[in-house]
């Protein structure tokens, strides 16, 4: 019952998205984010929590200042996301600047793919709509499945759009190294918590936390050139997509040890522009849930990754 009437909503604010134009569609959504926050309970204490802990310098008013930026940022990611399902690659492309200095062409032209790291910062499902047009190449987007299978459906064939294909992490891996042969562009997001056991942990604004290694697993044992991109809104709601090279030539083979340096300085990338634009990132997840455990269990932790065994 509870799937049906997330489903509902989920179609209803598809269909306003549909009849409204991108900027009524950017204001729509910062209103119900901004209503979300002050009206209701949903993720408030964890989101106040996560940014006390990554801002301890900062004052209790600017932490629930960011608070409230960040509910209306997620809810106008979601309208334009709902938005964007009815838009044509012409106004897709008008509502992103690319600024990489040429960093994706050099990528490519190496000729071994390319894995375009991104996190849930701005409208982090433009990603897979707007910077694929920019590019002029279809991802493999590699997404996670939605616990609503209604939803998850939706949201396949939103991705899907433009020549983009959907890889369902942790059961994908025969079609991602088959986009690794084929010299594909994968994109994934890497900022959301992985299992204690089947990640790796790294400081996260000073703090451990369980990270996905499948990028980094990827990259060393193929040698595929790695981007971080960010989408950072700008006053007029459109983006800039912010492109960054991430240099690991220094790291040799692809140990667990490697693996956990390569993913240790993609989040510290991120960490930077989160730093900077601290009201567009998704402060609502669990980042740090199992920061507990590594406190508990790290000697054992850190002897696995020198070892090579991992967690």
């Amino acid at each position: 019952m509870k799937d049906f009437v997330e489903y509902l909503l989920f179609k209803f604010f598809f269909r306003l998205a549909r009849t409204l134009s991108y900027r009524s569609a950017s204001l729509v959504g910062s209103a119900l984010g901004g209503f979300v926050f002050r009206r209701t309970k949903f993720r408030k204490s964890i989101t106040l929590d996560n940014l006390r802990r990554a801002f301890p310098e900062k004052p209790p008013v600017e932490i629930e200042a960011i608070a409230q930026e960040a509910y209306r940022n997620y809810g106008i990611a979601l309208m334009q996301m709902l938005w964007s399902w009815g838009a044509t690659s012409e106004d897709l492309v008008s509502k992103a600047v690319l600024v990489d200095n040429g960093a994706i062409q050099r990528a490519l032209a190496l000729r071994r793919g390319l894995i375009l790291l991104s996190g849930h910062f701005g409208a982090w499902e433009l990603f897979a709509t707007s910077f694929r047009l920019l590019v002029g190449e279809p991802f493999v987007l590699v997404v996670q499945t939605q616990r609503n299978r209604r939803i998850d459906e939706m949201l396949s064939q939103l991705r899907s759009r433009f020549g983009n294909s959907v890889v369902t992490m942790g059961i994908g891996t025969r079609a991602l190294l088959r986009a690794v042969a084929e010299k594909r562009i994968i994109g994934m997001l890497g900022d959301q918590s992985s299992s204690k056991e089947g990640g790796v942990f790294v400081k996260f604004f000073g703090r451990p936390a369980a990270t996905h290694r499948g990028a980094a697993a990827l990259a060393l044992k193929h040698r595929v050139p790695v981007i971080m991109a960010v989408l950072v809104r700008q006053p007029d709601d459109t983006y800039r997509i912010l492109c960054e090279e991430l240099e690991y030539s220094d790291i040799a083979g692809n140990s667990e040890d490697a693996i956990r340096e390569l993913t240790s300085r993609h989040v510290a990338v991120l960490e930077r522009y989160i730093r900077q634009y601290p009201g567009q990132w998704l402060w609502m997840h669990k980042r740090w849930k199992h920061a507990e455990y590594y406190r508990q269990h790290r000697n054992e932790l850190e002897k696995a990754y020198q070892s090579g065994t991992g967690a």
